[in-house]
């Protein structure tokens, strides 16, 4: 009898088959023996060598390849199918074009196996640039043969710490106490108990555009009594690819919107003043405002249910 694997690590990933080999690569260097996680490749239909190149990592992963029909951005959908596939108790996500430091496997699984309960955790990015400019910095500062000391040199250099570190420095690592700690949980680099995630759903398939599908996951396991917690030494680096910064921007205003029509109570309701109001500021407003809790609004205003959609009932 095989043993189970203490986590199931899940890869969504879309034509991004290059990226996807230096994320497979830096899980070979694990310091969790390998028996002891298994790794799942969900693909949202890429028409690239991704299947090709999770074939080539067979013989030194335990990995296998799970796909569906492109039908447009389907990343929730696909971290869906990885999770519905995973046999470990704790799922760690990890974004195609992720650089994971050899320690990240154990160190998101010390978080999840203290006596405090289930956790979800976030992992910490190194080198999340927006601009040509810092992206060709960052290339110079990477060794792909070398995650640790790649992460180790970024360490020293205040402008490849994780754009959320302002966050962290305001608000203090335990964060958890906030009442909107979710508006920091960024799927690239995460992990709960795959119990927790079917408990309160799953990601929310409707999202079908980049952004707030992780914060939407986050704001329910937060509503369902877990606490979200920071570790930093599960480090990676987001290695450089192409992206629009306003395209994202325009996609995560659209889903901030629907947040808000799906559960509809003050606090998230303040997404609809993106870019106004974002997630490094918004506790700052919650504060200022005076705002009820989602879970103390929701009492107070006699519901049973928060807004019109098939997490209602979860999170009454």
């Amino acid at each position: 009898m095989s043993r189970q694997p203490a986590c199931s690590v899940v890869i969504p990933t879309y034509n991004r088959a290059r990226l996807l080999g230096h994320t497979l690569s830096s899980l070979t260097r694990q310091t969790l023996p390998r028996e002891e996680f298994e790794v799942i490749v969900a693909d949202d239909g890429s028409t690239d060598e991704t299947a090709a190149v999770v074939e080539g990592f067979r013989d030194v992963l335990n990995v296998r390849f799970h796909t569906q029909r492109d039908e447009g951005f389907r990343a929730a959908a696909a971290r869906n199918m990885g999770i519905r596939n995973a046999d470990a108790e704790v799922c760690v996500f990890l974004d195609s074009g992720m650089l994971a430091h050899p320690r990240l496997l154990r160190a998101h699984l010390a978080e999840q196996n203290t006596d405090r309960g289930p956790v979800a955790v976030v992992g910490y990015n190194y080198g999340l640039q927006q601009d040509a400019a810092g992206t060709w910095a960052l290339e110079q500062e990477l060794d792909l043969e070398d995650p640790a000391g790649t992460i180790a040199r970024l360490a020293e250099r205040p402008q490849w710490w994780d754009i959320r570190e302002p966050f962290w420095t305001k608000y203090g690592d335990e964060f958890h106490h906030l009442p909107a700690p979710w508006v920091v949980f960024w799927s690239a680099n995460i992990s709960a108990r795959t119990d927790s995630l079917h408990r309160i759903g799953l990601f929310d398939e409707e999202f079908r555009s980049w952004g707030a599908e992780d914060m939407d996951l986050g704001y329910r396991l937060h509503r369902g009594g877990v606490p979200i917690v920071l570790s930093r030494l599960a480090g990676a680096v987001h290695l450089p690819h192409e992206k629009s910064g306003e395209t994202n921007e325009l996609s995560a205003e659209r889903n901030y919107r629907y947040m808000a029509e799906k559960y509809g109570t003050p606090i998230i309701r303040l997404l609809t003043l993106f870019p106004r109001i974002n997630p490094f500021t918004m506790n700052d407003w919650i504060r200022d405002l005076a705002l009820p809790s989602c879970a103390d609004y929701l009492e107070q205003a006699g519901r049973t249910t928060a807004g019109h959609s098939p997490y209602s009932t979860i999170l009454g």
